[in-house]
């Protein structure tokens, strides 16, 4: 299932996403060429300190061709994946068929769909360096995020330090339960559930 939902908003942040959309529209065909090796580290780090079951309800923001997707749909109810760009969500329409637990909508991560408290996971990775506000978006993302879930965000090194990175998710009321820094991963990886 695919749906499209976009809001209108500020000309300035517009444009700013308006620019990352036509960037992953334009790369969305090497996407996984380029970024595959890349996320696949950052999912097994973020995966080792989950823990998903059957009635999990995952929220994969930036989705990207949905790499992650694979990884996940067979230990929980419903993944529902979400990003700016038509193109990648196309080919994450085309990677999860044969996967009937999978629902994809184009949408902008600051204006997310879904009513509040729906996820029980939530993943956002490489998502965070291409937002305008990135704790607009976090808090975006925490409204969306049942009482108790695990929301996994990751922030590029060469845009958030990692006491910016640190100081980023407490300002949006997400707890650290686990921070990867390894300097073989370009991002920091955490683990948070909302205070």
């Amino acid at each position: 299932m695919y749906i499209r939902f976009l809001k209108v908003q500020p000309m300035k942040k517009w444009s700013q996403k308006r620019t990352t959309m036509r960037r992953y529209n334009l790369t969305a065909r090497m996407y996984e060429m380029r970024y595959a090796e890349e996320q696949a580290a950052k999912y097994k780090v973020a995966l080792e300190h989950l823990h998903l079951n059957r009635d999990s309800i995952v929220l994969d923001v930036g989705c990207g061709t949905g790499l992650l997707f694979s990884r996940v749909a067979s230990e929980v109810q419903t993944v529902v994946g979400v990003d700016i760009s038509n193109k990648l969500i196309h080919h994450a329409k085309e990677r999860s068929r044969g996967l009937p637990k999978i629902h994809l909508v184009q949408a902008d991560a600051d204006h997310l769909p879904f009513k509040n408290n729906s996820f029980s996971i939530i993943f956002a990775f490489t998502v965070l360096q291409n937002m305008p506000n990135p704790l607009e978006t976090l808090r975006e993302i925490k409204r969306n995020a049942t009482c108790a879930a695990s929301v996994v965000v990751t922030g590029l090194k060469k845009v958030f330090s990692l006491e910016a990175f640190q100081a980023l998710l407490q300002d949006a009321g997400l707890n650290l339960v686990f921070l990867e820094d390894a300097d073989e991963l370009k991002c920091h990886v955490a683990v948070t559930v909302q205070n």
